[in-house]
């Protein structure tokens, strides 16, 4: 299964910030075990909500050039509420810095204006082929999903 988190992003300031949507809907799977009789968005799916919405900033601040952007550090981690199906987590990514690769972020999540979770998070990003030659093809492979799958999610302003 792949958790791809984000269903929507709201906004996007180029190499600054993104707000993006996650919907909690009671047919996810993983709602069954977590916990049973009181649904909710696991802490740990809190979180790489978080990661991937700082990663599709990244993406777009790099026109797509790195196939790959993982949490490299994670600070400062704050659960404050629960996300219940029929909810959706409102999280914004905030560039704290960025130097080559690297990217540092301040992370909020919110459900109806209340505060369910923020962090600070530095992430990283890479090519595959960086560390294994044979492996480029992969990286265009990637790069291409994730341009298409962004058109999917994000509709500039005027367009």
């Amino acid at each position: 299964m792949r958790f791809l988190l984000i269903d929507r992003i709201t906004e996007l300031e180029p190499q600054k910030s993104i707000t993006a949507v996650k919907n909690l809907s009671l047919a996810e799977e993983y709602l069954a075990d977590h916990f049973p009789g009181f649904p909710v968005l696991p802490g740990v799916l809190m979180l790489e909500t978080l990661v991937q919405a700082g990663g599709w900033l990244i993406r777009h601040a790099e026109d797509f050039a790195h196939s790959t952007i993982l949490l490299k550090e994670a600070r400062a981690i704050r659960y404050n509420s629960f996300v219940t199906p029929g909810n959706s987590l409102i999280v914004k990514m905030t560039v704290r810095k960025q130097a080559e690769n690297i990217w540092d972020f301040n992370g909020t999540g919110t459900v109806n204006g209340d505060s369910a979770v923020s962090a600070k998070l530095t992430l990283e990003a890479f090519n595959l082929s960086e560390r294994n030659s044979s492996l480029a093809e992969s990286d265009d492979l990637r790069r291409q999903t994730y341009r298409e799958l962004f058109l999917q999610i994000w509709t500039p302003p005027g367009s």
